[in-house]
């Protein structure tokens, strides 16, 4: 039985968000899995019921040129909070793509789990 190989990036540390974002590209190709993990470290105009924001995961042959995967995750609302999604049969390229409301920010780190 053989060890299955797993490595975690930090692909976005401190970063403020506002409106329209999207994390840096990773390239993943060896990997078969992968968990994206958002933790908010400040955030101003969100809220649980709902007005917080979404974020989707979005695959790319080439790290330029990006479509929707389908997996989506609702967007930690207070400091100290952490929320995930899953995917697998991503292809080569992986980033979080989202929006938040108006007038609204976070303070994210985002990391991405992979195991093959």
């Amino acid at each position: 039985m053989s060890l299955r190989r797993s490595y975690t990036a930090a692909v976005e540390r401190n970063q403020e968000w506002r409106g329209r974002f999207a994390t840096e590209p990773y390239e993943a190709a060896w990997a078969s899995e992968a968990i994206f993990f958002v933790r908010a470290l400040d955030s101003q105009g969100l809220s649980a019921d709902g007005e917080g924001g979404q974020a989707r995961v979005q695959i790319s042959p080439d790290g330029i040129h990006w479509v929707d995967e389908g997996a989506v995750m609702q967007l930690p609302t207070a400091p100290g909070q952490l929320a995930f999604c899953k995917t697998k049969h991503f292809g080569g390229w992986l980033r979080l793509q989202g929006e938040l409301p108006p007038a609204a920010k976070l303070t994210a780190l985002v990391y991405l789990s992979l195991k093959e």
